[in-house]
């Protein structure tokens, strides 16, 4: 399907354009830092485009005022009773330091944390950063197995990424989709949405009527669990 990027700028707002073969024009507001993408078919002239943006202007403002009003997480200093999200529950982080291979364990209220001796922040945040990767890991294959099937696709490979600007994403011409490793924070059903969602774009690269009809067939809460994504801490 051949694509052309541009970008539009209006003030302070910055529109990606992206011509694609399709038929109507789609506009998105992406959390979590609000970034602007606009679908058009292939023959759209940039006056055009850029005139229907302007239309969309006091949209898009209220779109990322309410991203910019959702609550966000203070840095992690990973000490212990500061409090960490697993799976949509907190948990209070217990530290200990041991001259042993560091490890995290999770039991009903507490994360444990362990660590050697004068280990700094940034050691004890790798280490967490690597046991979510591995929750993750363990989840992330039946979801893809189980939505191959439903969805008649195929992934090649998923990857695991910090990403301040989206929760997913998807290469269809490879057949791999991207998953932002912050979802190990959230409720599962919300991992689920974005794997769906991700791997929706295999059949349709775009957010237009096709790839919304898909959804609505395959995953008719998407809409609510998108909602509760977007409410959930940054």
């Amino acid at each position: 399907m051949a694509t052309s990027v541009s970008v539009i700028e209006l003030g302070d707002v910055t529109v990606e354009l992206t011509r694609r073969d399709v038929k109507n024009v789609h506009l998105a507001v992406h959390p979590p830092d609000g970034r602007v993408t606009l679908v058009a078919p292939i023959g759209t002239r940039a006056d055009v485009a850029r005139a229907y943006a302007v239309t969309k202007l006091p949209w898009i403002r209220d779109q990322r005022a309410k991203l910019r009003a959702q609550a966000r997480e203070a840095p992690r200093r990973f000490v212990t009773r500061e409090s960490h999200w697993v799976w949509g529950r907190r948990y209070l982080l217990v530290v200990k330091e041991r001259d042993a291979k560091p490890m995290v364990t999770l039991d009903h209220r507490r994360i444990t944390l362990t660590v050697r001796p004068g280990s700094s922040a940034e050691t004890r945040g790798r280490v967490l950063h690597a046991w979510h990767l591995n929750l993750l890991h363990a989840d992330v294959p039946p979801l893809i197995s189980r939505w191959e099937q439903r969805l008649g696709v195929q992934v090649n490979r998923y990857f695991m990424q910090r990403m301040k600007t989206r929760w997913g994403g998807c290469n269809h011409l490879a057949g791999t989709i991207r998953l932002n490793t912050e979802l190990v924070k959230k409720p599962k059903d919300l991992l689920e949405y974005v794997v769906v969602h991700e791997m929706a774009h295999l059949i349709e690269p775009t957010h237009g009527p096709r790839f919304l009809d898909l959804l609505d067939r395959h995953y008719p809460a998407w809409r609510d669990a998108r909602a509760e994504l977007n409410d959930w801490p940054i």
